[in-house]
């Protein structure tokens, strides 16, 4: 089973994981700063204020980051090389692979494309 743990707060990401909830069989939890992560899975979040991590990822990453498999991140293109910089900072602090930046709530070939890349990580 695969477990994907999410957070959102303009709707994006949470539109995002709508997209994805038809089509697989997973199990989604949105995260809050209490969130304790059970079991392995997958951590979708947003970029914030030009190209920070959200504080309710940063405090879940904290009593959680080493059961966390992947990170993506939505984010705005029209923030250049700050576009979904959330990703990379968590990448880099608890050196969790990246797997997708996407652009605010998904196209459907980032959809596919998640699903493919959760799906090859065992």
């Amino acid at each position: 089973m695969k477990y994907i743990y999410y957070d959102s707060k303009t709707g994006n990401v949470e539109r995002f994981i709508n997209k994805i909830r038809p089509l697989k069989n997973w199990i989604f939890i949105k995260i809050n700063e209490e969130t304790v992560a059970e079991n392995k899975g997958h951590l979708v979040t947003f970029t914030t204020n030009f190209g920070e991590v959200s504080k309710t990822t940063e405090k879940f990453l904290l009593k959680n980051n080493e059961k966390i498999l992947s990170v993506s991140s939505s984010g705005n293109m029209n923030w250049g090389k700050l576009y979904a910089l959330a990703a990379d900072k968590i990448s880099e602090h608890y050196n969790i692979p990246v797997i997708l930046k996407f652009e605010l709530a998904g196209l459907n070939s980032e959809v596919e494309t998640f699903i493919r890349k959760v799906e090859e990580i065992r």
